[in-house]
Parts: structure tokens; sequence; C-alpha cells
């Protein structure tokens, strides 16, 4: 996610759903690495992965809008 640091400390201070959302995709993004760095997945594995990809990119999704919406109310 490529947001201005600026704008990024201003949104996670004001906005509780967005603070939560990014530690949130944090989360994700790091048990994603984790299973990426496995050389071997079991099934249960992949479809943690597949599941865990969807939910970060839904929450990317959602804390992208957040920022747009705070990008239009300044301008």
């Amino acid at each position: 996610m490529d947001i201005e640091p600026e704008l990024l400390t201003k949104v996670r201070k004001e906005n509780v759903e967005f603070r939560k959302l990014h530690d949130e995709h944090s989360k994700l993004k790091n048990r994603v690495e984790e299973l990426n760095r496995m050389k071997f997945l079991t099934a249960e594995q992949e479809l943690e992965k597949k599941t865990i990809q969807k939910q970060k990119l839904k929450s990317k999704e959602r804390l992208l809008q957040i920022v747009n919406d705070y990008q239009a109310k300044s301008n």
C-alpha cells in the first residue's frame, strides 16, 4: 500500500476502523509470508493461505476507500 506517511499517520490516529483494519491487514500479511516460507503446504494450509489472501485483499480495498475519503475531504 503506497500511502503518504503523513496521511497514514493522520488516518490511523483519527479513524478507529482504519486502525483496526490496518492492524488486521498486517497480521494477515505476516501469516501469508510465514506460509510462503514453508517448503510444502498441506491442503489445509493451502486453503488457509487462499482464505487469508482474500481477507487481506478485502481489508486493503476498504483501507484504500477510507484513505480516499480522507483525501477527498481535505481537497
